[in-house]
């Protein structure tokens, strides 16, 4: 089976260049070949890969930023990820669009499911929903997974962050009142896989449509923030003293939800997939990271 992917630098384009076994080519596929801000780029470069499944992992994912580029993160978020999904239509190949929990208010009270209503509160949720319809419209033969907290040793993100932090700081202000499911981009790239090599093989209509996937369980940031300096800890690395906050006390430019917490059932009962506990895959992306800086 050969997979293109878009973007070459992301998170889940390099996990799954990493963790795709034999028998499976990964193609990743990026500027200035495909550029999501140029839809006409876009099915020249996929047709070229001449794959059988396409993944639509490039985002424009600086969360904050978007506040103030709102249209820079329309043309990436809403009309590249459309135009992706087009051109796996024209195709005749199925699309696997990787969205957000952010596509959620965060006001519901449990975890989130997949037929709940959507409210985004910042201009990258927005964007992200505008691209989930359109990746919808534009090939029935889609798979679209919501995910969130994620991290790998790629690239930048809250683990590593965390740790680059405590080289330096022996306590960290984390806030606490915010509650998510930490999921390692190694699980979504495991996960991928098995979903695309089903939809290749399978033209069954409920193996199509949304679907959540995070990492088992559930913490806040400053869960998150204490498990990673255990463990590093743990491994000899730096660690620093965690000292929770609330969202207020630390202002951003854009509005995060409050539970970002999302459910996978529908996800094992249709697929059979559901992702690993998210404190043992954050011990595996902090060993890897740790082993890298030495």
């Amino acid at each position: 089976m050969r997979i293109a992917v878009t973007g070459r630098e992301g998170q889940v384009a390099r996990s799954l260049r990493a963790t795709a076994p034999s028998g499976i080519e990964v193609i990743a596929i990026g500027r200035p070949e495909l550029d999501l801000a140029n839809p006409a780029s876009v099915l020249p470069a996929l047709t070229a890969a001449q794959p059988d499944v396409i993944v639509s992992a490039a985002a424009y994912t600086a969360v904050d930023k978007a506040e103030s580029e709102p249209e820079s993160a329309f043309a990436v978020n809403a009309a590249g990820a459309g135009a992706v999904s087009e051109a796996a239509a024209k195709l005749g190949i199925p699309v696997i669009h990787l969205s957000t929990d952010y596509v959620f208010s965060g006001e519901k009270l449990a975890p989130y499911v997949e037929a709940d209503p959507t409210g985004p509160i910042s201009v990258y949720g927005s964007t992200k929903l505008e691209g989930e319809l359109r990746v919808a419209a534009g090939n029935p033969d889609h798979v679209i997974l919501r995910t969130a907290w994620v991290y790998s040793p790629f690239g930048a993100n809250f683990v590593k962050t965390m740790l680059r932090l405590a080289e330096t700081r022996n306590e960290l202000r984390v806030v606490a009142d915010q509650q998510g499911c930490p999921t390692a981009a190694l699980d979504i790239a495991e996960a991928t896989l098995a979903i695309a090599a089903r939809l290749k093989a399978d033209a069954d209509i409920a193996l199509r449509g949304t679907f959540h996937l995070t990492g088992t369980g559930e913490a806040s940031w400053a869960d998150f923030a204490t498990e990673i300096f255990a463990q590093s800890r743990a491994l000899g690395g730096n660690s620093a003293a965690v000292t929770p906050i609330t969202t207020a006390e630390y202002p951003t430019p854009a509005r995060r939800p409050a539970n970002s917490r999302l459910s996978g059932d529908k996800l094992a009962a249709t697929y059979g997939i559901r992702l690993p506990g998210w404190k043992s895959s954050t011990e595996i992306a902090v060993r890897a990271i740790l082993k890298n800086a030495i």
